[in-house]
C-alpha cells in the first residue's frame, strides 16, 4: 500500500563523481558529489551554492569529472568532511566541515595533467572526463514548506571534451556502459562503481 509522503528532498542516489577545479589561486580542488545524470557527452550536475566547486566551474568554466571505482571508496570518505572553501560556511561548519587546501593529498590521490581543460585529473580513477560549463541555472531555492531550510542551489551542464578509461580499447567510436552498478555506500545515497566488471566498451 502506497501513502503520499513529503521528503526533505527528491534524491534517489546516483554514483559518486571526483570533481576537480581550479581555486583562484591556480592550485587544484577536488570534491566528491552524486547529483549527476548523464545524456550523450553532457552531464548535468546539483551542487549547493555555497560549496567551492561550483564557484570554480562558473569562474573557470572547466572541470574534470573523475568516476571512482569501489577500491577508492577510502579516497572519496576522505574528501566527505572538507572543503575548499576557506572562511568555511556557517552550513558546512555546523556539519562538522572543515577547511583543506591539499584536497588531492588529503585524498590520497595524484594529480595528472588534462589534455583538453585546465584543471588536472585525479590519476588513480578508472574513467576521466574533461568537461566544460555550457550552462548554468543559479540559485534553485527550496521552499521552506519542502525543505527544513532553506538550501540554494547551482544546476551545471557541460559537455565532455575529452574522455580517458584505464582499459580503453583503440576505437574512438567506443562508448561506455555501466553494468550491474553495485553500490558502496559512504552514507545514504551516496555510491560507487564497482571496478571489476561493470564497465563494458562496445
Amino acid at each position: 500500500m502506497h501513502q503520499t509522503i513529503e521528503p526533505a528532498i527528491l534524491y534517489f542516489g546516483t554514483p559518486v563523481v571526483l570533481v576537480s577545479t581550479l581555486n583562484e589561486d591556480g592550485s587544484p580542488n577536488l570534491a566528491p558529489m552524486s547529483s549527476a545524470w548523464w545524456l550523450g557527452w553532457r552531464a548535468v550536475l546539483g551542487f549547493g551554492a555555497s560549496s567551492k566547486t561550483p564557484q570554480n566551474m562558473i569562474r573557470t568554466r572547466e572541470c574534470v569529472l573523475n568516476l571512482p571505482s569501489a577500491d577508492q571508496v577510502a579516497a572519496v570518505n576522505r574528501l566527505a568532511r572538507l572543503t575548499g572553501s576557506n572562511p568555511v560556511p556557517d552550513g558546512k561548519l555546523r556539519k562538522g566541515y572543515r577547511h583543506e587546501a591539499d584536497k588531492f593529498g588529503a585524498a590520497g590521490l595524484s594529480t595528472a595533467p588534462s589534455d583538453t581543460v585546465s584543471p588536472p585529473r585525479a590519476a588513480e580513477c578508472p574513467v576521466q572526463l574533461e568537461a566544460r560549463v555550457d550552462a548554468l541555472a543559479h540559485h534553485i531555492g527550496q521552499t521552506e514548506s519542502r525543505a527544513q531550510a532553506r538550501q540554494n542551489m547551482h544546476m551545471i551542464s557541460g559537455s565532455a571534451y575529452g574522455v580517458r578509461h584505464a582499459t580503453h580499447p583503440t576505437n574512438n567510436s567506443a562508448k561506455i556502459f555501466m553494468n550491474a552498478l553495485t553500490r558502496r555506500r559512504r552514507k545514504p545515497g551516496l555510491s560507487v562503481f564497482r571496478a571489476e566488471d561493470e564497465m563494458v566498451m562496445q
